[in-house]
């Protein structure tokens, strides 16, 4: 219990930061490394996919950072069926004409000799965008919530993705989500799906039936590679639409978030709780997380991690 209390805490102070290692990341030794590195940088919020790989990852980079404590906490992301961040890509080499944008559009790297590592893949959809022969096909990878019942008990939030039409569905997961985790439940929400009426009505009905909520206003998914003011413009303005509709709830963006975001909220005067960054706050370190020396070779480590101090302290300051 004083675990959740420090987690309402750090929420309270309206200047917090998650780091996404990402909802479909399967990439362990990866989610390790972002979370050693970000953690030693001063981040204190993860989010992983719901598996005991990557739930063990994270532990053994919180102890690797000396940040296996009651103030750094992991969150694991769930959701409906067709939300797009439980979707992985595959290519069809019968349709495939090798020529290799797939691989060079590929932020988490995971595209080589004209296949795709599934592990590795987040399912953002770079690859199939800028595939011209259509070669790239998409897939969902949901499961069935009762898979994660004893990883609830250990978590300290869930994040339950609800960018879907199916209403039904995404309400008898609710029940089932609820019923099986006690603790504070992120919703992510992506506002192309709903009308602003729906949006709110089904917000509001997800409050009323458990107590401790925060939203997610998700921009556009998994798009923060580019570090612009126009990638982040889309979740700036999403969480400065649910805040003026007064809900009474901590409110994060992502979605494009990047280097940039924390600037426009200022310029904008819009006053949220918290940023969540994942593809950006990957991309900044990946060429020293894909090394073989990152553990045992102090001058990367560092270097790696004087980048990632720079980025924390530019989200996280307060102006």
């Amino acid at each position: 219990m004083s675990k959740f209390l420090n987690l309402k805490k750090y929420l309270d102070k309206k200047n917090c930061l998650k780091i996404i290692c990402g909802a479909n990341n399967e990439d362990y030794d990866e989610i390790k490394k972002i979370v050693a590195l970000y953690s030693k940088a001063g981040c204190r919020f993860f989010d992983i996919n719901a598996s005991y790989e990557a739930y063990n990852s994270s532990l053994e980079g919180l102890k690797f950072s000396n940040c296996l404590d009651d103030n750094h906490f992991i969150c694991i992301s769930v959701g409906v069926d067709d939300d797009v961040h439980f979707r992985k890509c595959l290519i069809d080499e019968k349709i495939c004409n090798k020529c290799g944008l797939c691989a060079d559009n590929c932020l988490q790297k995971a595209i080589s000799d004209f296949k795709i590592n599934e592990k590795k893949c987040i399912g953002c959809g770079s690859c199939m965008e800028n595939c011209p022969s259509g070669a790239i096909l998409s897939y969902q990878t949901g499961k069935d919530f009762n898979e994660f019942n004893d990883l609830f008990l250990k978590v300290d939030c869930v994040e339950f993705h609800i960018s879907s039409s199916n209403i039904d569905e995404i309400k008898a997961k609710w029940q089932n989500l609820i019923s099986s985790f006690d603790g504070l439940i992120s919703i992510c929400i992506n506002r192309a799906i709903f009308s602003e009426k729906s949006m709110l009505e089904l917000i509001h009905y997800l409050i009323k039936t458990h107590p401790d909520i925060m939203i997610q206003a998700d921009g556009k998914s998994m798009s923060g590679s580019c570090d612009d003011y126009n990638t982040t413009l889309q979740a700036v303005a999403f969480g400065d639409l649910l805040k003026k509709t007064q809900i009474n709830c901590p409110i994060f963006i992502s979605g494009g978030t990047n280097s940039k975001t924390k600037e426009l909220l200022n310029i904008l005067s819009v006053d949220i709780d918290g940023i969540s960054i994942g593809s950006y706050a990957r991309k900044i370190v990946k060429d020293y997380i894909e090394r073989d020396d990152f553990w045992n070779n102090k001058d990367v480590f560092y270097a790696a991690l004087e980048i990632a101090k720079k980025f924390v302290y530019k989200i996280t300051q307060n102006n």
